[in-house]
């Protein structure tokens, strides 16, 4: 018995070593053998980097015991298909090569095929994600600050926004009409130090009158009153705005807390966008960032990560493929032959039986009718002699009338 790495590599495609005789069969089978542990190899590590891109490449322990089984289940299937061989059972006494095997079932094939597939989604996939990790990120950084944008844009922030822009703009207006009235006293006070310069001037001989003194009635005198009034207007129009402050205060100070309260909820709210918008970084996201990377950069990063995908889905597929185009080989052709054998002499023997069987019913059947027949002869020599029996014991104990009405002498009596 062949050992060895070759022996093992044929154990692995699922082939009986006894039935590959031929070297094409061997380096076919042992290629085989190679895919399928290569190919165990690759759904381990995808089955691991798709447990790890679910949870948000947090490495997880249990990534590598979620892999090995995914991978166990696929090697199952391909060694299933590989190692079996569709032997035709019809017309087991001819010996034409091409009543040996059956047609391939499509079926099966096509389920591999959909397996594939189906796993370079969920495989390949995770496997492409983690290559381009720095670009994907890069793109989901742009998309999240454009969605948070659009949230405080148009979400609840917004409305926060107004509302707190408003209140913004009652504590200008409220400040303005303040100014106003603090700009008009402050008028009023330089103009009333204007005139009252303009009275000095005046009383000092370089005025409009040009005579020194500022006498009752003059120029200087009325220069000095107006000076006075608009102080007095200004101090008025400072006590107004003081008291409008003071009416104003209730009002401030509801605003202010309504202000610290909104900023508190905005602060809150954008914080909580934040967390949902970054959140959204899971497998559906960084697969359609993939996309749009491969959208955006065909010739880059579009051919190699479609040439690496191709290569894994070859990879799934080699040894299907392998087992799909050598069929009829030396090895399916021996693999029937005992096959079809081993049914032949079973058949044979099973027909062997039905004849014997039948043979032991016929026998059994003809030893049955023997015995009813001579059980029927007996009953009727038994018959015979109960009416042989029951005609001497009438005879014997019947007594004739003629002889009741002359009866025997005693003496024959006792002779």
């Amino acid at each position: 018995m062949r050992k060895g790495l070759g022996n093992l590599l044929l154990r692995v495609a699922n082939v009986n070593p006894r039935s590959v005789n031929t070297h094409s069969d061997r380096v076919l089978y042992r290629s085989i053998g190679m895919f399928i542990l290569l190919y165990f190899v690759y759904a381990t590590v995808g089955g691991a980097a798709f447990i790890d891109a679910s949870s948000g490449y947090t490495h997880p322990w249990y990534q590598w015991l979620v892999g090995p089984l995914v991978a166990t289940g696929v090697v199952a299937y391909d060694r299933a298909v590989v190692g079996r061989v569709t032997v035709s059972y019809e017309r087991l006494e001819s010996a034409d090569p091409r009543h040996l095997l059956r047609k391939p079932t499509a079926g099966l094939y096509l389920g591999r095929l959909g397996l594939a597939l189906l796993f370079a989604i969920v495989i390949t996939e995770p496997l492409m994600l983690s290559r381009y990790r720095g670009e994907i990120d890069a793109h989901l950084a742009r998309v999240h600050s454009a969605q948070i944008s659009d949230l405080d844009a148009s979400g609840a922030v917004a409305g926060y926004t107004a509302r707190l822009a408003e209140l913004r703009r009652e504590n200008t207006a409220d400040d303005a009409a303040v100014r106003r009235i603090s700009d008009r006293a402050a008028e009023k006070r330089e103009d009333a130090r204007l005139m009252y310069r303009q009275a000095l001037d005046d009383s000092a001989g370089n005025g409009v009158t040009r005579s020194p003194g500022c006498p009752s009635g003059g120029y200087c005198h009325n220069l000095v009153r107006q000076s006075r009034s608009l102080g007095d207007q200004a101090a008025a129009l400072d006590q107004q705005a003081a008291d409008l402050q003071r009416d104003q205060r209730e009002a401030r100070a509801a605003r202010a807390a309504e202000q610290a309260r909104l900023a508190e909820v905005i602060t809150t709210q954008r914080a909580e966008n934040a967390e949902v918008v970054r959140g959204d970084s899971g497998f559906g996201a960084r697969t359609a960032a993939m996309w749009f990377l491969i959208r955006s950069d065909v010739w880059g990063v579009g051919v190699f990560y479609l040439g690496i995908a191709l290569l894994l889905v070859a990879l799934d597929c080699a040894a299907i493929g392998l087992k799909l185009v050598s069929r009829g080989n030396a090895y399916e052709r021996s693999e029937a032959r005992a096959a079809r054998l081993r049914e032949h002499e079973a058949s044979l023997l099973h027909e062997r039986e039905i004849h014997d069987a039948r043979t032991y019913g016929d026998a059994t059947a003809k030893v049955i009718a023997d015995g009813i027949e001579a059980a029927s002869h007996d009953s009727r020599l038994t018959s015979a002699a109960t009416d042989r029996a029951r005609h001497v014991l009438h005879e014997a104990v019947v007594v004739d009338p003629a002889h009741i009405e002359h009866p025997i002498p005693r003496h024959r009596l006792n002779v």
